[in-house]
C-alpha cells in the first residue's frame, strides 16, 4: 500500500524543521544534535522519516554522524535563503507547476554559470540516489526529488530566487494533494524524469545555461501534463 496523505509528507516535514534547527546550531557546532529518538518526538513524526532527512543532510554536507557520538553540525554552515513575510498560504497544483516553470529554468541557468564543484558532485549522488527509488515509496521520492531540486536551486547563488523556491516547494509538499502526485508517477514517467535529470546535471557540469534552462523547463512540462492527466483522471472517477 501507498503512504497516506499524513505520513506522506513526514520526511519533507521532518527535513525542513531539522534545516531550521541546524542554523540555530551553527553557533554551537561542538554540541550534539538531539537524538533520532528526540528528534521523533519533538517533531511529532516517525524515527525512520527522521532517518531519510538526516541522510539528505549528510549527503548535502550539512551534518556529520559519528557512531556512539552523536549528530554534528558541518563541516560548513548552508547557504540559507532570506526571510520571506506575508507569502499567499492557499494555492493549487495548478498555480504551482505555473510558478515553478517561471522560477526553476532561470535557477538551472544560474546553477550552471555559478555552481561549485562540490555542488554539482552533490547533484550527481542526488540524481544517482533517485535512479534506485522504488516506484511505491511516494515518501521517499518526494524527498529526494525535493533536495535534488534545491540543490539546483542553491547552486544558483541567489538568496531571494532560494526563498522563493523554498516557499513554492513548500505549497508543492502540501500533503492534500499526495494521491495526485502518486497517481501520476508512473515506471515510464520515472524513467523520463530520470533521464531530464541526468541531462540537467550534465548541462550544469559542461557550464552551458541556456541547455540547462531548457532541459529543466521540459522536465518541469512533462509533471505539468502528468498532473494535468491525474486531475482530470479523478474528476471522472464516481463519488
Amino acid at each position: 500500500m501507498g503512504d497516506t496523505p499524513e505520513t506522506a509528507a513526514n520526511s519533507s516535514s521532518a527535513l525542513e524543521k531539522l534545516r531550521q534547527l541546524i542554523q540555530q546550531h551553527d553557533a554551537h557546532p561542538d554540541l550534539a544534535l538531539p537524538t533520532e529518538r528526540e528528534l521523533a518526538e519533538r517533531f511529532a513524526v516517525g524515527r525512520r522519516e527522521i532517518r531519510r532527512a538526516l541522510d539528505v543532510l549528510e549527503e548535502e554536507g550539512r551534518i556529520w554522524r559519528k557512531q556512539g557520538k552523536g549528530t554534528y553540525v558541518g563541516p560548513a554552515a548552508p547557504v540559507q535563503p532570506l526571510a520571506l513575510q506575508d507569502l499567499p498560504q492557499q494555492s493549487n497544483l495548478v498555480e504551482v507547476m505555473e510558478a515553478r516553470l517561471q522560477l526553476e529554468p532561470g535557477l538551472a541557468r544560474l546553477a550552471a554559470i555559478r555552481a561549485s564543484k562540490e555542488q554539482i558532485a552533490l547533484m550527481q549522488r542526488l540524481q544517482e540516489r533517485m535512479n534506485h527509488l522504488s516506484l511505491s515509496d511516494g515518501d521517499e521520492h518526494e524527498l529526494w526529488d525535493s533536495a535534488f531540486h534545491r540543490a539546483i536551486a542553491e547552486a544558483a547563488g541567489n538568496r531571494l530566487m532560494l526563498g522563493l523556491f523554498d516557499a513554492v516547494d513548500a505549497v508543492r509538499r502540501e500533503p492534500a494533494w499526495q494521491h495526485l502526485r502518486v497517481q501520476a508517477r508512473t515506471p515510464a514517467r520515472l524513467d523520463n524524469y530520470d533521464d531530464h535529470h541526468h541531462r540537467l546535471v550534465k548541462h550544469i557540469a559542461a557550464r552551458q545555461p541556456a541547455e540547462a534552462a531548457t532541459a529543466m523547463r521540459e522536465h518541469l512540462l512533462a509533471l505539468q501534463q502528468a498532473l494535468i492527466e491525474a486531475i482530470n483522471f479523478g474528476d471522472e472517477e464516481p463519488l
